[in-house]
């Protein structure tokens, strides 16, 4: 077993929460990952910050490599530095639909309507409205991208939190891999004796059902046997993709796509060795490394 606690693997999942204030208002960040075959960064953002949403994507380019980030951004004004101001034209509106209505009221059917106090119009949709402290949203935009790298690191600290978990899986499983294969090579070495007496007796009975037979024809038949019954190779790439796995555990930088690859040639060699085995306990050995094989490959689509 070789310790993989070297390595920085890092989870593609992860979360990270961040909080601000100054220029007027106040914010709140939310970051969220899951897994993806590559990295998708999906905003939420206030469209009224000039320049918000590319200094952000500048500040996320090469800090994450693989993953589907959703990033939330919520901006309110806060409540001391608020000021009100009468919207002019939503007033006009609404002027001229008050002395539409008292008209109709009146010449229609007679009737004379209460008068419209002040608080009635103000209190009509869209009359009053915050004012906004300041036409140049720069200062704001910069007090906010400033908070990207916290804010990332923190990310980043939750996902090599749980990539350190995955870590600890990933080498149990590449141990249990490695036992699994060793115990197939001396199964498959023990099978051959009996597979070639099993040959010998039914070549046997092939040549007496037909009298006679080619002999190099035979020998060239019987080595075809040999040759597709044979299984050290299969454990020998076993072993050279475990010595791979090994070195993907304990090396730095994203790996997920790297390791994919190599669950999908761990799987390939197990394969062919469950058709090649012509034994009971060297396909029980297949079929218990496609499981743990399988159960890597699972752990592997959170890697970042």
């Amino acid at each position: 077993m070789v310790n993989g606690s070297a390595g920085s693997m890092k989870s593609m999942t992860g979360f990270a929460s961040l909080t601000g204030q100054g220029h007027g208002y106040s914010w709140a960040w939310e970051l969220r990952s899951v897994n993806a075959r590559g990295l998708d960064l999906r905003l939420r953002l206030p469209d009224w910050i000039d320049g918000l949403e590319a200094a952000v994507r500048a500040a996320f380019k090469g800090r994450v490599a693989r993953g589907n980030l959703n990033l939330t951004l919520r901006v309110s004004k806060d409540s001391d530095t608020a000021s009100l101001a009468v919207n002019q034209k939503v007033l006009s509106e609404v002027l001229s639909l008050l002395r539409q209505a008292e008209t109709a009221a009146r010449e229609g059917a007679g009737i004379s309507l209460s008068p419209s106090t002040a608080i009635d119009v103000l209190n009509q949709r869209g009359v009053i409205e915050q004012a906004n402290a300041q036409d140049d949203t720069g200062p704001l935009c910069e007090a906010i991208v400033a908070q990207i790298d916290d804010l990332l690191e923190s990310f980043n600290q939750m996902r090599a939190l749980e990539g350190t978990s995955l870590l600890k899986i990933l080498n149990d499983q590449v141990d249990l891999i490695e036992r699994l294969t060793n115990d197939s090579a001396p199964v498959a070495e023990a099978r051959k004796g009996n597979w070639s007496n099993v040959i010998r007796e039914n070549l046997e009975k092939a040549l007496d059902s037909i009298g006679s037979a080619d002999e190099e024809r035979v020998a060239q038949e019987l080595a075809l046997i040999v040759v597709k019954s044979d299984v050290t190779e299969e454990i020998d790439r076993l072993r050279a993709h475990i010595a791979t796995a090994r070195e993907l555990l304990i090396a730095e930088g994203p790996v997920g796509r790297k390791l994919d690859f190599l669950t999908q040639e761990f799987n390939r060699e197990a394969n062919t060795l469950c058709s090649k085995s012509q034994s009971k306990e060297l396909t029980r050995i297949g079929l218990d490394l496609k499981v743990v094989i399988d159960q890597m490959r699972e752990q592997v689509q959170n890697v970042e």
